[in-house]
């Protein structure tokens, strides 16, 4: 009796890999927005969208040793047949339909994800039809035909690595863990923490760097690579530039990596020069463009502060190496950049609430003196998305990631209203793990939940709390003889000295550990009515928004097991892990305020059901928050690294010894999770001294199309940039390969 079951088990891991033929494609509307921008705008969003997408290529290089010439093949099929053109030749090759759209749907996860691992989890997809199938399409397509011997070299270098599954291959991850290219193969986690300490010494920044390790005679040679547009020996020297030795190791840091793509960005965001609104913004890009060139993160620093002072512009953008969720490390940048357009109304609503944070702050549960001295208002606005180039769409975004930034001057935040709209639209049969009687609630309520929660989390999540600080004079920020930790009892005693910051101190931690901060500060803070009012919400309806909140809560934290590795114990993505954090924290909170069983689906399948009491939210719910939210941002203002990790990795952990077994529960997740959507955006075209807005149909053949057009003008160029780029890497510790650049 149990082939079956082992047989499911077998499917269950392979689906995995797959995006399934019916994945959700949907298209970002942006058409409205644009439309109500003037000429000058429009230029202006036009060039930020080109510097954008030709940096989000960047990604490929950041992402798995194959996903360049994964994607330089899928565009030279694509540029000579469209989808629909291309299938009447699978149809003489043999292949199904079922089949020829499992091939569209892979390459528009690739496009879309940026690389073949997925970039909200961080594992590897394959496309779902077999190898022979795929080869013969390849072989029979108009590009081949073309250009036979570069089409069969390039198959060659990525047919393996775009279908192989071993274990290491299965996810991003340092050393024997995972895949990454933030560093070459051949380094550990003592080699990133080496790297750390150096890049400390030498006051860099790691956000705009990659690692690469030779041997040398038996000692180890590390080199650190700056993404510029200029290469070595040509007459720009940072004074950071050269060789040198650090604690009995070799460190060589040079700049160039990604050059073609950076030399694009800076063109593209000097044109768009020509038409900003003002001078925070040219003098923005001036600093965007000569950190792009340079490789110098200090003039994106400064480009940042002009950027801040640049408040509730029509068109808004950002552009560089920001989030580090994806470098196993923690400190690397992946590239993103996004355009978008000002929404009116539902910015005003955040503007609310931004101007009650002095009311809300003090609501929060840590006392006075571990808030920033004064609040600095953030600029919050909702957008409408109109290009968003890197691996991924998030839903709302706070940034500048500087702290030292953030702390004395300021950050944005952005809620990206279309994407919202998009993203959390669900149709009731696709409820997974709900009571039925919670379902119609819950779709009625989640988008305005949702909009309270980002608001919070982005804006007094992120934005709220201090971190202790002395600086290099030795000057400290919070008086040391006053100040008590509210969890002990004793004066602070620990804090950050010097040029550390959270994210360097907390490294592999740090990212999760403060969506959970954020989260929380959205469950606490949407219980007080004012906050609701704010949104619109009164009365039945008000409660009815605080239940599906928290419920979605608990809900995202039990699908946030699909985000975790049990083979390697470790969790692939920041914000379900946060989230699966507070699960447990409700969980443990007792008196039946949450309630999680396993039960048997109507298909006889594994199943399981959240409840949530709604009487006790007001009450255990809140005074469990608030106990766990007092830890975090304690542990967090002192650098408490030790008792962070402890508390964190604690609720973190996925076992089977606690009351429910949420290794059992992560297999039944699994089994009935549903593939995220993936997004088709816009292409801009000048024509004459107009702009015009290119829209493609919400489908795979839809989102590959958008790819072609994307990058038409220079396309044999950019691919063989890209297929350059990729020598620049240093396969696996062979320095073999590398030879040919130096």
């Amino acid at each position: 009796s149990w082939q079956p079951l082992l047989n499911l088990k077998l499917k269950m891991v392979d689906s995995q890999y797959y995006l399934p033929n019916e994945i959700g494609v949907a298209s970002l509307d942006c058409s409205e927005a644009f439309r109500l921008l003037s000429p000058q705008e429009k230029m202006y969003a036009h060039y930020l969208s080109r510097a954008a997408w030709y940096g989000g290529l960047a990604v490929l290089l950041q992402t798995s040793p194959e996903s360049a010439d994964i994607f330089v093949l899928l565009q030279r099929i694509f540029r000579k047949q469209t989808p629909a053109q291309l299938e009447q030749v699978a149809t003489t090759t043999g292949i199904s339909s079922e089949e020829y759209q499992a091939f569209l749907v892979y390459a528009a996860g690739l496009y879309a994800n940026m690389g073949n691992y997925k970039s909200f989890g961080d594992t590897k997809f394959i496309p779902n039809l077999p190898k022979d199938k795929l080869k013969a399409l390849v072989k029979a397509s108009q590009a081949f035909q073309d250009q036979p011997t570069e089409m069969e070299a390039l198959w060659d270098s990525c047919s393996c690595l775009l279908y192989s599954l071993e274990d290491r291959q299965k996810q991003l991850g340092l050393g024997d863990k995972g895949i990454t290219t933030y560093f070459s193969g051949n380094c550990s986690l003592e080699d990133a923490e080496m790297a750390q300490k150096f890049l400390d010494s030498k006051k860099l920044s790691a956000y705009n760097t990659r690692l690469f390790k030779r041997d040398n005679g038996g000692k180890a040679c590390y080199e650190v690579r700056l993404a510029s547009a200029v290469q070595k020996g040509q007459n720009y020297s940072l004074s950071c530039c050269g060789s040198f030795n650090f604690e009995d190791k070799e460190f060589t840091v040079k700049r160039g990596d990604y050059a073609p793509l950076m030399e694009k960005v800076s063109y593209y965001l000097q044109q768009a020069q020509a038409y900003a609104a003002n001078e925070n913004q040219r003098k923005m890009l001036e600093e965007y463009s000569r950190s792009f060139t340079f490789g110098s993160v200090d003039a994106h620093k400064e480009g940042s502060r002009y950027w801040i002072k640049d408040k509730g512009p029509i068109v808004e953008s950002y552009i560089g190496f920001i989030e580090s969720y994806r470098d196993p490390f923690g400190s690397r940048g992946e590239f993103e950049g996004f355009i978008a357009v000002v929404n009116k109304a539902m910015s005003e609503r955040f503007a609310k609430l931004v101007s009650s944070a002095e009311v809300l702050l003090p609501e929060l549960p840590w006392p006075r003196e571990f808030e920033k001295d004064t609040f600095l208002k953030p600029d919050f606005t909702s957008l409408d998305v109109l290009t968003f180039a890197g691996s991924g769409i998030p839903a709302g975004i706070n940034i500048p990631n500087y702290d030292d930034i953030r702390q004395s001057e300021g950050f944005k935040n952005v809620s990206l209203g279309n994407v919202l709209a998009v993203a959390y639209a669900t149709q009731k049969d696709k409820l997974t793990f709900l009571q039925e009687e919670d379902k119609d609630l819950f779709i009625k309520w989640k988008g305005p939940s949702f909009e309270v929660q980002v608001g919070l989390h982005e804006l007094l999540g992120h934005g709220s709390g201090k971190l202790f600080v002395q600086d290099d004079m030795g000057k400290f920020n919070f008086d040391q003889s006053k100040v008590t930790n509210p969890e002990t009892g004793e004066p602070v005693s620990s804090w950050y000295r010097g040029s550390e910051t959270w994210d360097s101190k907390f490294s592999t931690i740090a990212s999760s550990y403060e969506e959970c901060r954020a989260e929380c500060v959205g469950l606490y803070l949407c219980l007080i009515k004012q906050v609701l009012s704010i949104f619109g919400h009164e009365g039945q309806d008000a409660e009815d928004v605080v239940y599906v909140n928290w419920l979605s809560m608990v809900r995202a934290g039990l699908l946030g097991l699909e985000f975790y590795t049990a083979e390697s114990k470790s969790w692939r993505q920041a914000h379900m892990q946060a989230r699966f954090v507070i699960l447990r924290v409700l969980l443990e909170a007792g008196e039946g305020l949450v309630g999680l069983e396993e039960v048997t689906g109507q298909d006889g399948k594994p199943d399981a059901r959240i409840t949530l009491d709604r009487s006790k939210i007001h009450t255990v719910g809140k005074n469990a928050i608030h106990r766990f939210l007092c830890k975090l941002q304690v542990l967090k203002a002192t650098a408490d690294v030790e008792g962070g990790r402890a508390l964190y990795d604690l609720y973190s952990t996925v076992d089977d010894g606690s009351a429910h077994n949420f290794v059992r529960l992560r297999e039944t997740v699994l089994l009935r999770k549903e593939a995220r959507k993936m997004f088709v955006q816009a292409n801009t075209r000048v024509s004459g001294d107009s702009v015009e807005l290119v829209d493609y149909e919400s489908s795979a053949a839809g989102l590959i199309r958008s790819f072609t057009e994307r990058f038409q003008d220079d396309a044999e160029q950019l691919e063989a940039d890209l297929l350059d780029a990729k020598f620049e890497e240093i396969p696996s510790g062979r320095s073999g390969r590398i030879a040919r650049h130096q």
